[in-house]
């Protein structure tokens, strides 16, 4: 199961003692920021957390899975994700 958006604005709220309309638009606003950062090709590090990192993909030549006619992909941007040492630890346990 993943924690949703509106799930994190809850335990926000409960965990800092702010109000919800607050809380919902400051999480708004970041995730707007990252995602500005992101769209222009910078990467996004959060330390203690990790890194969103931009790919740069190249043309390449697919398949169309309904069909089997071969077919070019156009280039295009993703995103990773690279988490953090302390994460890593953090998820298996170790303490950080």
């Amino acid at each position: 199961m993943a924690l949703t958006k509106i799930e994190m604005i809850e335990k926000l709220t409960e965990q800092m003692n702010i109000d919800k309309k607050t809380v919902s638009k400051s999480v708004e606003k970041i995730i707007e920021v990252m995602k500005s950062a992101l769209a222009s090709g910078e990467d996004v590090l959060i330390s203690g957390f990790g890194k969103f990192v931009v790919n740069e993909k190249d043309k390449w030549r697919g398949r169309n899975p309904a069909t089997g006619k071969e077919m070019m992909l156009d280039a295009r941007k993703t995103v990773t994700f690279k988490s953090s040492g302390i994460l890593k630890d953090r998820m298996n346990g170790k303490k950080g």
